[in-house]
């Protein structure tokens, strides 16, 4: 029996040396057989090796959808661009425009809904929403606004109204019979001479000239300029302050009297009880509606049907008991260096036709019977 085992044995390891020894039989002590569950098992790939991962699919290239809703964007915010360019603000918001919009917008979700069409679908989605009808139309509208050119769609007559002379609503020829720009200015100088001199010489004032004259171009309702202008003086303010109550009476009072040897109406008080204007709205504008604790007061005249407006402001900052107005005075002395507090006297004349304008103007009139 030992025998057999032996010769078995012979023949089974028959050539195979350096392999390791067989088991003896019945196995190992306490050999255990590795169950199904353990067992991995290698897909049989008949010609081929298993490889670790799969190799990434190739980036396919984008549609036709994209590369025509790209195109498309581009050449649609093309035109608007040189649409504005020149001074097409009303072709931006015609029909054609905003049918070509929505034509252009249905290509770019068109492509955003297609795989390989999606990027250059976004990509023209961006441009659409810089450069449109809403935001170009707008910056047509800014630029027309500033040049004041509404040429665009306008016929024939309306170019005519918006070249009239005059102003809607007023009548010409009062314009003609009023004071001209230029004896305004000489008025305004005349008067702010004699008021500064009689001041000077009962309350020893002494003062400083504020800011320049200013010439604004009149709208003449019908969408254009007219030939008038609204003419601001410079202004006089005194270099001291007026605080005490009796001493503004008193120079209101002087003021009156000499405005009325120039023609002109008495004083009128914006910040009194005169005025008419409610006492909550009295303290708003003027700090209170008691005149004795107001930081402003506000009188005015006029020379009516001529057209000066005159004006004579105090200033008082010993009522301003939050600081509120000195911080504003700041800011306007800032801006034009007139003095804190004080007196300021200011003419403000609108609607004056220049002498040297005249004749120009009278004969524009005759192309427009029946304006006013």
């Amino acid at each position: 029996m030992v025998m057999d085992y032996k010769k078995q044995r012979a023949r089974y390891v028959a050539g195979t040396e350096g392999a390791p020894p067989v088991p003896p039989p019945g196995g190992y002590r306490n050999a255990r057989r590795p169950s199904s569950s353990t067992v991995v098992q290698q897909p049989a790939v008949p010609g081929a090796l298993a490889t670790a991962a799969a190799e990434p699919e190739a980036k396919k290239p984008a549609n036709a959808l994209g590369w025509i809703a790209l195109i498309t964007g581009i050449l649609f915010a093309v035109i608007l661009l040189v649409t504005l360019a020149a001074g097409g603000t009303d072709v931006l918001y015609g029909v054609t425009m905003l049918a070509l919009q929505l034509v252009v917008v249905a290509v770019i979700v068109g492509a955003l809904f297609t795989g390989r069409g999606r990027t250059l679908g976004a990509v023209a989605l961006a441009i659409t929403l810089v450069v449109n009808v809403a935001t170009v139309g707008g910056l047509g509208a800014l630029q027309t606004s500033a040049s004041g050119s509404y040429d665009g769609m306008k016929s024939d007559e309306q170019k005519h109204e918006e070249a009239y002379p005059g102003i809607k609503g007023t009548d010409s020829q009062d314009v003609l019979a009023q004071q001209s720009l230029e004896q305004v200015q000489a008025e305004a100088e005349t008067l702010f001479a004699d008021i500064r001199s009689r001041l000077t010489a009962e309350y020893g004032f002494e003062w400083v000239q504020v800011g320049d004259e200013d010439f604004r171009p009149e709208r003449n309702g019908y969408g254009g300029e007219s030939m008038l202008v609204e003419y601001t003086s410079a202004s006089w303010a005194t270099t001291q302050p007026v605080h005490d109550y009796s001493l503004k009476l008193d120079v209101m009072s002087t003021i009156d009297d000499v405005i009325a040897e120039h023609g002109m109406s008495y004083l009128y008080s914006f910040n009194g009880e005169s005025s008419g204007l409610d006492p909550t709205m009295i303290a708003k504008l003027y700090g209170s509606d008691d005149p004795r604790e107001q930081h402003t007061w506000e009188y005015y005249a006029e020379n009516y049907p001529d057209p000066i407006r005159f004006y004579a402001n105090i200033y008082d900052l010993s009522n301003d008991p939050t600081g509120d107005f000195r911080t504003a005075r700041e800011a306007q002395n800032a801006r034009t260096g007139e003095p804190l507090e004080g007196l300021q006297l200011t003419v403000l004349a609108s609607a004056l036709l220049s002498d040297a304008d005249r004749a120009e103007f009278e004969k524009k009139l005759q192309e427009y019977p029946g304006f006013e």
